[in-house]
């Protein structure tokens, strides 16, 4: 059945402030003082804040935060966070913290994904991250994740009257939400979360297989992996469908789309709310496929950090385009954290 976004389920939904200690002043009349507020999405691979002030129609964004932290390293052949990742993961959030003090932020939501929802010690980790910084996150589940993402970054679908599909390839897991558009209103018609992001795809192959001589044939095996987690989210998308729009919202698209442009160096001004034709995502995705880990590091907007996790992400990406053959893929970078701002400031009478 089809929701509107202002009504899609969103289990514990909450306004909280993003750090404890001295209760801060709020406005009993909001549109009389401007709110400062904060989103902060803790993912498998990285921890990203976004701070922003509503202004006519949307936001201004006054502050803002990300670093790759890979706190779901190891998780799948574990079950746990590992000492070092959560070390990483809280020396990011301090940060976070010390933003959110700075910006004398008012209202905030703070979330936690996939490597939280699936480590046996994802509650112990929340409770160490509050008392050490301050911070209360809330671990979201997989139709809340969808929801933010989409509510996050639907505005740059192409124009067009067809369903539309929109996904984030985060680091422990993927999802997809399939909508309709109303009156330029987005109505969910279905979502679906597969078990693979950049971080468990690429343990579940192993970084040996993917940088060995037989590494095309790895990367086969990954899209296949992924191709079948998806066998029943297809079944439920439309027969003989037309005017079919497609939007990623991750760092594998826009890396990708920084690859396809060439650029020196990221640039997101040019990369968001950029429309790439699919064969040309496709060829990208190949030559990443056959490049030995030296070679994609080489590549500007890849670099040491990303150039181990990417081939996953590509692997996801076309067994993606496999169910869903658009022709063009827009690409945002944006999704989570401008969802949740924007869900923050509807909530408080902003009109966005």
């Amino acid at each position: 059945m089809a929701q509107d976004v202002a009504s899609a389920p969103a289990p514990q939904m909450r306004h909280e402030p993003a750090f404890t200690g001295p209760p801060e002043r709020r406005e009993a009349h909001p549109h009389k003082q401007r709110h400062t507020y904060g989103a902060l999405d803790l993912g498998t691979n990285n921890c990203r804040l976004l701070i922003a002030r509503p202004n006519d129609g949307g936001f201004t964004v006054i502050d803002a935060f990300s670093r790759i932290v890979r706190l779901g390293d190891g998780l799948s052949k574990s079950g746990k966070l590992s000492d070092e990742a959560m070390d990483r993961a809280v020396g990011a959030l301090s940060i976070c913290a010390e933003k959110l003090r700075r910006r004398n932020v008012s209202l905030s939501r703070s979330v936690a994904t996939e490597a939280c929802r699936r480590a046996a010690n994802g509650r112990k980790f929340l409770e160490r991250v509050r008392d050490e910084t301050g911070i209360a996150l809330e671990i979201i589940e997989p139709a809340e994740e969808a929801r933010l993402a989409m509510l996050g970054c639907h505005k740059l679908l192409e124009p067009g009257d067809g369903p539309a599909l929109i996904f984030d390839i985060g680091g422990g897991s993927t999802e997809l939400v399939l909508i309709d558009q109303v009156s330029g209103v987005p109505k969910i018609r279905s979502w679906w979360s597969a078990p693979w992001g950049v971080v468990s795809l690429t343990e579940s192959e192993g970084r040996q297989a993917l940088e060995g001589e037989d590494r095309v044939k790895a990367y086969k095996r990954m899209r296949e992996r992924v191709r079948r987690s998806f066998d029943q989210f297809e079944a439920m998308l439309p027969k003989g469908r037309k005017g079919i729009r497609l939007l990623g919202t991750s760092g594998t698209v826009t890396t990708l789309a920084s690859v396809h442009l060439a650029l020196p160096s990221y640039d997101r001004r040019a990369v968001d709310g950029l429309h790439v034709p699919i064969e040309a995502m496709r060829a990208i995705s190949t030559m990443i496929a056959e490049m030995d880990y030296e070679e994609r590091s080489a590549l500007p907007c890849i670099g040491p950090d990303r150039a181990d996790l990417v081939v996953a992400g590509c692997a996801i990406l076309e067994a993606i385009l496999e169910i869903w053959p658009a022709s063009k893929l827009g690409v945002a970078d944006r999704g989570i954290r401008e969802g949740i701002l924007r869900s923050l400031m509807a909530r408080d009478g902003y009109v966005l």
